[in-house]
């Protein structure tokens, strides 16, 4: 009897230990995602009025990146950067709503074939819109919502509230009269698309905490984005919030831009001019939608918190773009002024990562190194980002001296209503070659539009961008050129190599 009793204590002796083995203890990621979330929209980075607790709490006990570039000043191009790790002229997903190569390995693909668990919730932008197609992609799990009207027969979100809201013919967008705000929103908090994003993340996170495995989530909320709708109580957060709004842009100073530029700001109605008091309300309610948002994430961490997952989870805030709110005379973003392409970006992780600003300048596409680099992967040779993991863990890290983006300006693809179209030889709009290139240093930022003047913009004397300077000075012009040259002929050098001459 002592024998047998012996025995089987060693066997569940063995089997613990061999489950002990098995455990995996490679970190979660929980990847948050804004859309045209401003650089200074995070109080922790900004003297403006905005209001983000939960986000400020998460930005200063991790490392807060001030200096974080999008490669793309637009929605489709830029995520897709995010998750490839590979610029737009690599990846060739240049505009909105068009499909991505097929043979581009997505982040989520990487990790689930290293045996992470992978869910998206929300916005994802990619092009046809179905769940089916996102899951092509690598993900196991997905509900889905774009927030754009032309997508919402997919939307697992509309499908909800068709069943859920008593109020369901009220357009979820719409406004509603009533109070000061003209961006009061027409439907209840409980039924936007921003609660239904957190709520449909904290369930998916709870379902996922409870395996073994580690996981990969993804939440992506519509907001901040336009339109500035936003509900009860949010209408009237800040009533009587005064931002101090940008200057009044007159339409002779947009038609001393490059004429791409131009073409972008003018299209449609044309507003280089808005009502002060009406901005003042765009803003405030552009405020209103980071709270809203912030309210949901604050939720979502303490669901990590709770289902015990809080010390080996990376979380990463980010944004595909920020937005002009009529800065340089528009709405939006497309353009390369500093509010279109600079956003807040933070990792968080207690287990490995101490709290710190870094203002060194970084790139969307380090994201995927990154969080492969933390996970113990590796990193494929056609990756173009640069893993920021030596930094943060106090290794030899070699600093980048300048950050580049790109875009078609003007855009062809909007919302429908804006659409320009590109004709072969032609170009869009009479702009004979629209593919636009950034180039930004410490100091220098140059915009190069081929065929036409560029913009030469000395960030350390004038942040704001408003005095073009190229015919100034030539040798900085030159220089920078070189820099997009450099860039444009290096980057893809890995895809130019036959695969069996590569190490």
């Amino acid at each position: 009897m002592l024998r047998l009793m012996t025995r089987r204590s060693v066997l569940r002796s063995g089997a613990a230990s061999a489950a002990a083995a098995q455990a995996d203890t490679r970190p979660n990621v929980l990847f948050l995602m804004l859309d045209q979330f401003r650089v200074d929209a995070l109080g922790a980075n900004s003297k403006l009025p905005f209001r983000t607790p939960n986000l400020d709490r998460l930005a200063n006990s991790g490392a807060n990146f001030s200096h974080m570039f999008v490669q793309s000043p637009v929605c489709v191009p830029s995520r897709v950067s995010h998750f490839t790790g590979r610029y737009p002229h690599s990846h060739k997903n240049r505009v909105n709503y068009t499909p991505c190569d097929p043979r581009e390995v997505f982040l989520q693909r990487r990790l689930r074939d290293a045996g992470y668990t992978t869910g998206s919730v929300g916005k994802l932008h990619y092009y046809p819109a179905t769940a089916e197609h996102a899951r092509s992609t690598g993900w196991d799990e997905v509900r889905l919502d774009d927030g754009v009207g032309h997508t919402d027969r997919f939307s697992d979100y509309v499908k909800w509230r068709n069943a859920n809201d008593p109020r369901r013919d009220v357009p979820y967008l719409g406004t509603a009269p009533g109070g000061k705000n003209p961006f009061r929103g027409a439907i209840d908090y409980e039924f936007t698309p921003t609660a239904w994003t957190g709520r449909e993340t904290r369930t998916m996170l709870r379902r996922f905490a409870s395996s073994a495995r580690p996981f990969f989530l993804y939440s992506s909320f519509f907001k901040p984005h336009a339109p500035h709708t936003v509900p009860v109580p949010y209408d009237s957060m800040f009533d009587g919030v005064e931002f101090p709004l940008p200057e009044s842009t007159t339409r002779e100073q947009v038609e001393r831009l490059p004429l791409p530029l131009q073409k972008l700001i003018l299209r449609g109605k044309p507003r280089p001019a808005v009502d002060r008091e009406r901005l003042q309300w765009i803003w405030r309610s552009y405020a209103a939608g980071v709270a809203m948002v912030d309210r949901e994430i604050g939720l979502i961490l303490d669901e990590l918190r709770g289902a015990g997952k809080w010390d080996n989870t990376i979380v990463v805030l980010s944004s595909d773009h920020g937005d002009q709110l009529m800065e340089h005379g528009f709405e939006g973003k497309n353009a390369f002024f500093e509010s279109s392409v600079r956003i807040p970006f933070f990792l968080h992780w207690p287990a490995r990562i101490a709290a710190a600003r870094y203002d060194h300048l970084v790139e969307t596409l380090d994201l995927v190194p990154t969080l492969l680099d933390l996970c113990r992967l590796p990193t494929p040779a056609n990756v173009q980002g640069r893993s920021l993991a030596p930094l943060l863990l106090g290794r030899a890290y070699r600093p980048r001296d300048a950050v580049f983006s790109e875009n078609v300006i003007p855009e062809v693809i909007t919302s429908g209503s804006l659409d320009m179209a590109y004709e072969q030889g032609k170009g869009i709009a009479g702009i004979r070659h629209p593919d636009a290139k950034m180039t930004r240093t410490k100091d220098w930022k140059l915009n190069y539009y081929p065929g036409y003047e560029g913009e030469l913009y000395d960030l350390r004397n004038d942040p704001g961008e408003t005095r073009n300077v190229r015919r100034d000075r030539p040798e900085v012009v030159r220089e920078m050129k070189d820099r997009t040259l450099d860039w444009m002929i290096t980057a893809d050098e890995p895809d130019q190599i036959a695969p069996r001459w590569l190490l």
